[in-house]
């Protein structure tokens, strides 16, 4: 008997995807389930966590929501203390104070979402809150290796957008050529030269003073290695042989062969692929030995060069050997930096700084977990004046914001959860930042802040670029939520209702597209004036970004004044894609995605045009109406008697129904008003959305209800003037 009962159980599984669920079927509970598989769709198995209903506890050490603000993300503490062997490492989060970045507490967080879950005055927040989706993916470069790319990578987000635009709109929105990613790792056709520390240099052919000042273009507010107002006249010194090559390590030579390879990589290809040979080789050779500034500095220089080169998994691969030298020496703590000598700790301490800035900038962009942390970190990232006002530096502004998107994959991304309160946390932290940075930047990028450094203007461009994708980055899923409302099946995009004015998530998806506008307008502007330089792979990513989430604005109706932005945004691709393979495929990818939305909402608007059409013109006839036998309706004029009329349902008409009705044949037309228009008059006050449509609501004023709509016919035309005199 027990075994006949066994037999009967049927197995369940502790939670089924969300298609399965949709549709009451059984689930397999594998990813992708076997109904996904069956189908052939595994892309859109998805499974939403269950949220399960946590009791009420009383304890004295929680705080009330009523007397305590809930503590900020981004806040922590300005020491660090050492984690013990039980205790779980925390992911690190930037400070507001000034000092070093680190993270905040962990319990003081569980125990704020653990109240956050179970106080009941918080149903609406978490309402309002966002599931995070699932983004990360495996994506094939040239030669079919597969590389992984994280879920904040803008690579991941067109491949959400394409599967909502594939889903609801149209199956062949976006081509083939588009789809996939023909340049996502360039295949290098040369091979690096045999040799090593011993081989011969190439000598210097090129312009020293152009490259140098191109290699400062291109790297401002991205790293800063070394001392700017020495460069130029170092490397001239260098080349022409005045400096006695022999007090010059190999290290160092390949360091000034890397800053020639940066800065002519744009203009002489060829030379600049011998001098980074050449300097790869050097620093591969001296890697086993004695570690210095000079280490660091070649790898995080390699790196810059492999992303101009589009080479981004070689670039992320080197950058890694650079932040592990970078640890052997302890440049990330300043009192280790500080035993150099004032000189030499600014540049080890900037050095860090530019670590940091060069990782973040990789692992957001590839979804990838960073190099770089900032628990056992002293280097302060921000540096006050006399006055109290944080010093304009392009270096420092860029660290802050991105340690700011740092947080937010974290406390975001891994979480799968986004909540009201999580946003105002995130967003105190960025209003923080743009009242210190936001204007100065502005001032830079449109020329009115004095500055000898070149690319000063590209790199408060650049550093905008970040701080406007960070808003992308939080606000993020609240548009792909209001995006699946809208493009849902029976829905109505409105751009006034209800829906639009109470719902806090198309305020954040609101501000999302607001933040992505606000990102193009700099960058066009820098290319219109001729400032903004070609090789600009921080912009060209977040570009990206930017009009992906224009591209969807416009599909999901947000205003037709995105297909303007949306057009900037792809012709400032279009610029950079001429030095920038990468920034071309974007530019097919945004213009595949703004044809689609302007069919979307050209077929959207023309279904509308239709559904009006009938409903107007069943009052006029302007459209032929097939009759109830199925034969075209014909009507018939100049009856006798109006005592019966054809068409509509044999109703009885008495000439002497009303006070009003003995007058209906009108003096001016030939023809009976009734008899002509059958129906009409019982049809304009049964109606009541008609009704309201011409004003005659059943709640109407008595001295509108009598308005006369034509005064002219009362006065045979004449118009009097002198009341208006």
């Amino acid at each position: 008997m027990q075994e006949i009962q066994s037999r009967r159980l049927r197995p369940r599984v502790a939670n089924a995807c969300d298609i399965c669920k949709l549709r009451k079927i059984k689930c397999s509970g594998t990813e992708p389930c076997s109904y996904c598989v069956r189908r052939a769709q595994p892309d859109d198995c998805h499974y939403t966590i269950q949220r399960r209903r946590r009791r009420l506890t009383n304890t004295d050490d929680t705080a009330s929501p009523s007397h305590s603000s809930p503590p900020s993300v981004l806040s922590a503490p300005s020491h660090h203390t050492p984690a013990g062997p039980n205790s779980h490492p925390t992911p690190p989060v930037p400070s507001s104070q000034h000092g070093p970045a680190s993270h905040p507490a962990s319990h003081g967080l569980s125990s704020h979402d653990h109240h956050l879950r179970s106080d009941p005055a918080n149903a609406s927040e978490e309402h309002e809150g966002a599931e995070v989706p699932k983004e990360a993916r495996l994506l094939r470069d040239t030669q079919g290796k597969l590389i992984f790319i994280g879920d904040c990578a803008p690579l991941s987000f067109f491949q959400t957008v394409r599967r909502l635009v594939t889903s609801r709109v149209d199956v062949h929105a976006f081509a083939p050529e588009t789809s996939g990613y023909s340049v996502l790792e360039n295949a290098n056709s040369r091979h690096a030269f045999p040799g090593g520390q011993g081989s011969e240099p190439p000598p210097v052919e090129i312009d020293v003073d152009a490259a140098v000042s191109a290699y400062l273009e291109m790297t401002s507010g991205l790293v800063d290695l070394f001392d700017n107002t020495r460069l130029r006249g170092d490397m001239s010194a260098w080349a022409s042989g005045r400096m006695d090559r022999e007090s010059v390590g190999d290290m160092e030579s390949a360091v000034n062969y890397l800053v020639l390879a940066i800065g002519c990589q744009r203009t002489n290809d060829a030379a600049a692929q011998r001098y980074f040979e050449h300097a790869q080789n050097v620093a591969f050779a001296t890697l086993g030995g004695n570690l210095g500034v000079a280490s660091i500095q070649a790898f995080i220089l390699i790196t810059l060069y492999m992303l101009g080169a589009c080479q981004l998994s070689g670039a992320f691969l080197f950058f890694g050997i650079g932040v592990r030298a970078a640890y052997s020496i302890g440049v990330h703590r300043t009192a280790v930096n500080a035993r150099f000598g004032p000189e030499s700790h600014r540049q080890r301490d900037r050095l860090w700084k530019s670590l940091r800035v060069v990782d973040l900038f990789l692992s957001t962009s590839m979804g990838r977990p960073p190099a770089t942390s900032g628990t056992d970190c002293t280097v302060p990232y921000r540096e006050v004046g006399a006055d109290g006002q944080d010093d304009f530096d392009l270096l420092n502004a860029s660290v802050q914001v991105l340690l700011i998107i740092e947080a937010i994959v974290i406390e975001v991304y891994s979480r799968r959860k986004i909540s009201p309160r999580l946003t105002e946390g995130i967003s105190r932290e960025l209003r923080e930042w743009s009242t210190r940075w936001l204007q100065q930047l502005k001032d830079a990028v449109d020329g009115s802040t004095a500055s000898e450094t070149p690319g000063t203007s590209h790199g408060a461009c650049q550093v905008l670029a970040s701080y406007y994708y960070a808003v992308i980055l939080v606000s993020r899923p609240f548009l792909m939520v209001e995006l699946h409302h809208r493009l849902s099946e029976g829905s109505q995009i409105s751009t006034s209702g209800d829906y639009d004015l109470a719902s806090g998530k198309s305020k954040l998806a609101d501000a999302c597209i607001e933040a992505a506008i606000m990102m193009v307008e700099p960058v066009q502007s820098l290319i219109e004036r001729g400032l903004m330089i070609r090789q600009a792979p921080v912009v060209v990513s977040w570009l990206f970004a930017s009009s992906l989430v224009l591209g969807a604005g416009l599909l999901g109706g947000f205003g037709r004044i995105l297909e303007k932005y949306c057009r900037a945004s792809i012709s400032a691709l279009e610029y950079f894609g001429e030095a920038d393979a990468h920034a071309m495929q974007y530019s097919l990818v945004a213009k595949s995605l703004l044809a689609t939305a302007l069919e979307y909402l050209e077929k959207r608007e023309m279904r509308e045009r239709i559904k009006r059409t009938e409903n107007s013109s069943q009052i006029f006839g302007l459209v032929p109406r097939p009759a109830q036998d199925g034969t075209a309706f014909r009507p018939q004029h100049h009856f006798d008697s109006p005592a019966v009329v054809p068409g509509v349902g044999g109703v009885a008409k008495s000439d002497t129904a009303g006070p009003g009705h003995a007058d209906r044949r009108s003096a001016h037309f030939s023809f009976d008003f009734d008899a002509s228009f059958p129906g009409l008059p019982d049809f304009l006050p049964a109606s009541p959305e008609l009704g309201r449509s011409f004003g005659f609501g059943l709640d109407m004023d008595p001295a509108l209800s009598s308005l006369n709509l034509f005064p002219l016919l009362e006065t045979d035309g004449h118009i009097d003037l002198a009341n208006y005199f």
